[in-house]
């Protein structure tokens, strides 16, 4: 299972992008996350780390059971809204314990199509992140 991250520098705004994307998701793990951890607008590194470790099952021995009770993390592919959250998720992948990318992706758009690429059982992070980062060439009108 791939697991999905939504940083925002707004935390309801995260929140709000993960609830729309968990309605195509399935059993995939979502993590929203974002604000400056003051109630503030922003983004933390250790907070999105944290999101990032979550959403692949770190420290979580039954999350590992649907993939074949490997006990390894699940990959993750991260959405980042604006330019210091792009700054700030890619240090909180480099200390996280789990395989993860960042994509190229409008947030919303990314997120939903990452939440349905993310239910197909042969999905990758590769293929993932490739169905969030084609959201870039969708039209709206």
């Amino acid at each position: 299972m791939v697991g999905i991250v939504v940083v925002s520098h707004s935390e309801r705004a995260a929140e709000g992008i993960a609830e729309i994307a968990a309605e195509m998701a399935g059993d995939t793990r979502i993590e929203p996350v974002g604000g400056d951890g003051k109630g503030g607008i922003g983004t933390v590194p250790d907070a999105i780390e944290d999101a990032v470790d979550a959403a692949a099952g770190v420290g979580d021995d039954e999350a590992a059971e649907p993939d074949g009770g490997d006990g390894d993390p699940d990959p993750v592919v991260v959405l980042v809204d604006l330019g210091s959250a792009v700054m700030n998720a890619d240090v909180a992948v480099e200390l996280s314990e789990a395989e993860a990318v960042i994509a190229d992706a409008p947030v919303l758009e990314g997120a939903v199509n990452a939440a349905v690429a993310a239910t197909d059982p042969s999905a990758t992070m590769e293929s993932v992140r490739e169905q969030a980062e084609a959201a870039r060439d969708m039209e709206k009108l």
